[in-house]
């Protein structure tokens, strides 16, 4: 794996010559954020995707109610968007807010205040890295893309030339406001997923569907723990 991997950095570096796309970008530990002072860097095997983490003890099978409040674009100076345009970060804002309320909704009552066995969810937007358009897709298909894609597959890396999604997740009791866990997470489409890599957003889109299923299952097994 390492050779293939060496043997292919050259024909990879023509690809990505003039673009940024293929320089990965981490998430960090934003300082805007309501829970920043509580965040730590994440000592767990899901540190790639969910670098900074904060949990308090809680009885997660005493909730079965959900709040969710609309998503925000994060404004802090080190915010990870770049120059992308103001309506596309809307339009991610807007697919976050749909997706999460979708996948939750098969664990949680979605409610629309505070009460007794009730969370609130707070989503932040806080960056996402545009796909190179046509180059993203014919990366797929060309031997050396296709090669390096497939090496990227196997170590749940990131496809060559495809964007990605920030965001940071805040769960609290609805009842008094205590944090119960926060997380800084990025998200991407799997290398091979082809239809992920047409259009500038489609794999920022991805990311967030496929983080809106990671927040279902986490809130699944930790209720049954």
């Amino acid at each position: 794996m390492a050779a293939l991997d060496k043997m292919l950095r050259p024909t990879v570096a023509l690809l990505c010559l003039g673009t940024s796309a293929c320089s990965s970008v981490d998430p960090i530990a934003y300082s805007g954020l309501p829970s920043s002072a509580h965040l730590q860097p994440n000592r767990q095997d899901d540190a790639k995707r969910i670098p900074f983490r904060y949990a308090a003890t809680t009885d997660w099978r005493a909730y079965n109610r959900l709040v969710i409040d609309p998503v925000a674009i994060y404004r802090g100076s080190d915010h990870q968007f770049g120059d992308m345009a103001e309506a596309d970060k809307a339009s991610l804002a807007e697919h976050m807010q749909s997706e999460f309320a979708e996948k939750l909704r098969s664990r949680f009552t979605i409610a629309d205040r505070p009460g007794a066995n009730t969370l609130r969810l707070k989503l932040t937007l806080t960056g996402a890295v545009t796909s190179t358009p046509v180059l993203s897709t014919i990366s797929r298909f060309d031997l050396a893309g296709g090669l390096y894609n497939g090496v990227q597959t196997v170590r749940g890396g990131e496809g060559l030339l495809t964007g990605s999604v920030f965001y940071a997740v805040e769960i609290r009791d609805a009842s008094d406001n205590r944090l119960l866990t926060a997380f800084v997470a990025k998200q991407y489409p799997s290398p091979l997923n082809i239809p992920a890599s047409v259009g500038a957003l489609s794999a920022a889109q991805t990311g967030i569907e496929k983080g809106a299923e990671d927040l279902r299952e986490q809130l699944s097994r930790a209720a049954k723990s």
